[in-house]
């Protein structure tokens, strides 16, 4: 089995690897390969809403040749997930959250029912709210949701103040413990016969009569 690890940060070693790493640790303890994968510090393009990876009918964003557009080329080698980000103005950074919502809009239906995960490096607060905004794309998207022992968040200005952060390491550690059981009881049900839930055809309103 084997987790991506999605770095968030413009900074490719900073103190959002540093949490990710820590996380890795446990997965690889436990048996799953894991890999980072880094969003760059190149400006990424937000979604625009015009639905053409719908009509397209490949699950592409259509504005190609980019970070997105490598990720979502990766997601069926993966069988779990974990996005990183540094919180800016107690919010995922932007390049972070652009890529986000790009991915989950074109290609939601091929993250469906695999486990993911997010965790946020602050130097003091904003940890909470960007986790929470981070988490959402699971909710709708229908991914399990693996915990840990704490909100999963690490503080520091530099890796190595996060590495004296021993309570939010820990975190990631049991956060990484928790993904790696989920997986295998994911596996262990398939193999029994268990299947993911028959979705509904989904129905959309917007209040309006």
């Amino acid at each position: 089995m084997k987790v991506l690890l999605v770095n968030g940060s413009p900074h490719e070693h900073g103190c959002t690897y540093t949490a990710l790493a820590e996380a890795a640790k446990s997965l690889n303890a436990a048996g799953i390969h894991t890999d980072i994968f880094w969003i760059g510090a190149k400006p990424i393009a937000g979604c625009i809403g015009c639905g053409g990876c719908y009509r397209s009918g490949t699950g592409r964003c259509v504005f190609g040749g980019d970070k997105v557009t490598e990720f979502i080329d990766l997601i069926d080698d993966y069988d779990g997930f974990i996005f990183g980000s540094p919180v800016h103005y107690a919010a995922a950074g932007g390049a972070m959250t652009c890529f986000m919502d790009r991915v989950f809009y074109s290609a939601g239906s091929k993250l469906r029912s695999k486990p993911g995960a997010a965790v946020v490096s602050a130097r003091r607060g904003g940890t909470t709210a960007a986790l929470d905004q981070l988490q959402k794309y699971f909710y709708i998207t229908g991914m399990p949701i693996p915990t840990s022992q704490y909100w999963p968040s690490v503080h520091g200005n530099t890796p190595e103040e996060v590495a004296q952060d021993l309570e939010g390491l820990q975190t990631m550690r049991l956060l990484g413990a928790n993904m790696a059981w989920l997986l295998k009881c994911i596996e262990a049900g398939k193999a029994a016969g268990i299947e993911p839930p028959v979705r509904e055809k989904k129905i959309n309103t917007n209040f309006v009569r």
